[in-house]
């Protein structure tokens, strides 16, 4: 829900304190208003201005209009997300002395943390990003959720701090010059279009890493910790446990996980793609009482002899629980049409096919309910990709899973990026051997499964649902990313995954909700293949798109060009893109942000 922003303007010492630009702070806070359709407000206070767009969904009130402000405190609070657990962090609070006059999860985390500082986020289950500043001591609180969940983009100069909900909506203060990170153009390039935290396609602004705060002093003196971490294998007292014991405790944490998440003051649906992880919400939104359920999903038009809708899955399922389903045909024609929009919702560019269509499933959505729950991280958590099993019986964990998930060798890479861009170094490379050296997971495929879940995870699934449905004014909540069957998950060893096409222990937790028809099945995605097999209209808008000479930018080889424009459907990446499309989509990304 929502989307935030502000500036801290810094101090020297024996200098007096200096105003923030709030008119820069309203221009950055006015472009996040789809993702908070509802309401906005300011707060501004000396070296501090917070800004603040509002999608009403936990109490439709103004009391919990943002940014709030406690004088008694000294606090003022500017936050995006939802604390799932918040009535219970009340009543705790109400128990020390605190008094509350709002109904909703904002008042809470502002006396939250009044009461424990930063030791409140380990209490908190949900998703989010916030800033909270501190008058008396005229400094700054930053910090984001887990996963990664929310977003929270940084703008750092000697002068000033400046922080938002999207990247796009930061280039809208002004005071930036949006020159790519030639680092991150590698990251782009190979690791799918990762660019993994603080890193950012642009050089000027990061990103906050997911499961961190960061505290600002009036000289702007930073202090950044990470507060949680993801460790695997199973505790002492699990390592017996059976596929039926682990089995039993997802389907219970699952179960809790989906029913905290109901916690709203409006409706909320299903994204249905007919999948197991999809499926099983829908089962166990039925199992807790919800009764006039709503349920969307989407398909596009064949190509390349691959079909474009799992409408078969989806349909059966809809029909198994008469929810009220929802189905949506989209064709080539609005696919172009409704691409350039979908790219300057995205804060950075993402070549997954799934963003076309959670952009234009969520436009259907929106007009239905404001909140919708979401089978993301399923795969990544209980090992359900088909390079899994590949590193786990590797001889070199990292090269099988380098050969299986980079799109580009680092060799194709240098061959497609002009000199200026091009590295003499494996940067994406390196990240992920340095990754699964650290400590916390010895198993190989364990290496790849932390991976997954807390670098790709973080900013490519979960930034493109954040992305695509506030682009709508549309919360995605996501029960699998409950922090309880993440840790969960982490435990469960390999050989309870791998099996069955990987995900066994999920699916078998599945199979007692579900139709079996949904969880035997072929493993699905959400497929746009006129995105893959790139030819028509569609391959001719590409080539515009890539050889106007107005959008050239300097950053791909001619002759990378020309080999992939004569066989486009040949140049597959190793999770079956289209290198040509990795391309076009950074083209149009950039010309849609004005860089």
């Amino acid at each position: 829900m929502c989307g935030l922003a502000g500036e801290f303007r810094f101090t020297p010492i024996d200098h007096p304190p200096r105003p923030a630009d709030l008119a820069a702070v309203e221009r950055i806070t006015h472009h996040l208003a789809p993702r908070g359709p509802d309401a906005w407000g300011f707060h501004s206070q000396g070296p501090i201005a917070l800004g603040h767009r509002r999608l009403k969904i936990m109490d439709l009130s103004d009391a919990s209009a943002q940014p709030m402000v406690d004088s008694q405190l000294g606090l003022s609070l500017a936050f995006n997300g939802a604390i799932y657990n918040f009535p219970e962090l009340r009543s705790e609070l109400e128990s020390l002395g605190y008094a509350f006059y709002s109904g909703g999860d904002t008042e809470v985390l502002l006396k939250g943390y009044h009461a424990w500082g930063a030791k409140l986020l380990p209490r908190l289950n949900g998703m989010f990003a916030l800033a909270i500043w501190e008058r008396d001591s005229q400094q700054l609180f930053l910090a984001r959720d887990r996963l990664g969940v929310k977003p929270l983009y940084l703008s750092r100069t000697g002068e000033r701090l400046r922080f938002a909900s999207s990247l796009p909506a930061l280039l809208q203060g002004g005071d930036i010059n949006p020159v790519l990170d030639p680092v991150a153009l590698n990251h782009y390039l190979n690791f799918h279009a990762v660019v993994p935290a603080p890193r950012t396609l642009l050089a000027n602004i990061e990103k906050l890493p997911p499961a961190t705060w960061m505290r600002i002093n009036a000289q702007g003196r930073v202090e950044q910790q990470q507060w949680w971490q993801l460790h695997y294998g199973p505790r002492s007292d699990e390592q017996q446990l059976s596929l039926e014991d682990w089995r039993d405790r997802v389907l219970d944490s699952t179960r809790e996980a989906v029913a905290i998440r109901q916690r709203a003051a409006v409706d909320v649906g299903v994204l249905l793609s007919g999948g197991v992880d999809s499926s099983l919400l829908v089962g166990l939104l039925r199992e807790v009482g919800v009764e006039d359920l709503s349920t969307f999903s989407i398909g596009f038009e064949d190509a390349g002899g691959e079909r474009g809708d799992e409408f078969q899955y989806s349909d059966l399922i809809a029909r198994h629980y008469g929810t009220n389903h929802h189905q949506l045909r989209i064709d080539e024609r609005e696919i172009i049409e409704q691409l350039p929009a979908a790219f300057r919702a995205m804060s950075e560019p993402m070549v997954s096919h799934d963003c076309i269509a959670f952009y234009l499933l969520s436009r259907e959505v929106a007009n239905h309910c404001k909140v919708v729950q979401s089978g993301q991280g399923a795969d990544e958590l209980f090992a359900g990709y088909h390079w899994y099993p590949q590193v786990e019986g590797a001889q070199n964990p990292f090269d099988a899973y380098r050969e299986a998930f980079f799109d580009r060798s680092f060799e194709d890479y240098r061959a497609t990026v002009q000199q200026p861009w091009r590295l003499g170094h494996d940067a994406a490379g390196d990240f992920v051997r340095q990754h699964f050296a650290q400590p916390g997971a010895s198993a190989a495929v364990d290496k790849a499964l932390r991976l997954d879940s807390t670098v790709m995870l973080v900013d490519d699934p979960v930034k493109r649902v954040d992305n695509m449905t506030m682009a709508w004014g549309l919360e995605a909540r996501t029960p699998f990313l409950d922090y309880r069957l993440v840790e969960l998950s982490a435990r469960i060893p390999a050989r309870f995954k791998l099996p069955n096409g990987g995900k066994q222990v999920l699916k078998e937790a599945a199979r007692l909700v579900i139709p079996a028809q949904v969880i035997d099945r072929k493993k699905g995605y959400f497929p746009v293949p006129g995105l893959k097999h790139l030819q028509g209209a569609t391959l001719d808008w590409v080539r515009e798109l890539l050889l106007d000479p107005s959008q050239d930018r300097g950053l791909f080889e001619p002759a990378a060009l020309d080999r992939l424009l004569s066989d486009p459907d040949g140049q597959l990446t190793p999770l079956r893109g289209s290198k040509l499309w990795q391309l076009a989509a950074l083209n149009l990304w950039l010309s849609e942000q004005g860089i």
